[in-house]
């Protein structure tokens, strides 16, 4: 069964995940990072064609397969269209051998104790049902913590495991992020609470259920280790949040166990002016980083 195979790769196969979600807040910004600045599109429609090309080029690369990058999420449009002549989903697994993941939040809440909570997702349920019918083997959901506050930590993560119970119930797995931001100045404050407050609600879950965790690159090496090791963990994965490809590339070296999930440090270089050797030659370049990266912990 390919969900077999595609489970068996998350837990152990050698690489790392791409993010390849950015949605309608963030798309701008990665369009204008890969040389498209506003003026080239005149609505919403025209901005996800471009954003969408973008993801088609780093997908179909002779440089992005499975035996470099073992996952990849997706944002929800991207699940909608068609990568290679086939739908995205099914492309990347069956011609790419990359596992496909769906980021199904909607955004954030506005802060509240020194926590951003996730939006409702209207019609959850049906989401899922598509997103199983694609082929599609779990699921990615952003919530933010922004201060070590306890109680806001407490809600950030019960928030999480809610809708992975849900998630789990479809027979997806979820990724859980809740992402604690770079540059707060009790970061590592913050991440010995979150750390509490994840091994208290895995140790809740139920025989047989596994999750995905991904998490900041922590300020001191190797605190999720009791995770990376955890039974109802799956795999643990690391955001880039903010850092260039090279500093996140030396504080994800320093983490036994956990591989990438980079975004913004996946791409960064990749030009819609160059030409498709120079394209992807800067790809191969920053996939065999964060893959040597992955390996090193």
């Amino acid at each position: 069964m390919s969900r077999d195979k595609q489970a068996a790769q998350m837990r152990s196969g050698k690489g790392f995940i791409a993010a390849l979600d950015q949605s309608g807040g963030s798309t701008p910004k990665a369009l204008k990072l890969y040389g498209i600045d506003d003026s080239a599109w005149s609505d919403e429609a025209e901005m996800f064609d471009l954003i969408h090309r973008m993801r088609e080029r780093i997908a179909t690369s002779p440089a992005f397969d499975g035996k470099r990058v073992i996952g990849a999420i997706l944002f929800e449009k991207t699940m909608e269209r068609e990568i290679g002549g086939k739908p995205a989903a099914r492309y990347l697994w069956e011609d790419r051998g990359v596992v496909p993941f769906l980021k199904i939040d909607k955004g954030l809440e506005p802060a509240r104790d020194g926590v951003r909570l996730m939006k409702p997702i209207p019609g959850l349920d049906d989401l899922l049902e598509r997103a199983v019918k694609a082929g599609i083997f779990g699921t990615k959901e952003r919530s933010v913590i922004d201060a070590a506050d306890p109680a806001g930590i407490a809600a950030n993560v019960a928030q999480q495991f809610d809708l992975a119970r849900k998630v789990l119930a479809h027979g997806l797995v979820p990724i859980i992020e809740p992402e604690v931001t770079i540059s707060i100045p009790d970061k590592e404050q913050a991440e010995e609470i979150l750390l509490a407050e994840l091994k208290r609600h895995l140790d809740a879950l139920p025989e047989g259920a596994e999750v995905m965790l991904k998490l900041t690159l922590p300020s001191r090496a190797n605190l999720y280790r009791p995770l990376v090791d955890h039974p109802r963990v799956m795999r643990v994965v690391a955001l880039s949040g903010g850092y260039s490809r090279d500093e996140a590339n030396a504080l994800l070296a320093k983490n036994a166990g956990v591989i990438a999930s980079f975004s913004r440090a996946l791409t960064e270089g990749l030009s819609a002016r160059q030409s498709d050797a120079e394209f992807n030659a800067t790809l191969d370049r920053a996939i065999q980083s964060i893959y040597d990266a992955s390996l090193a912990g």
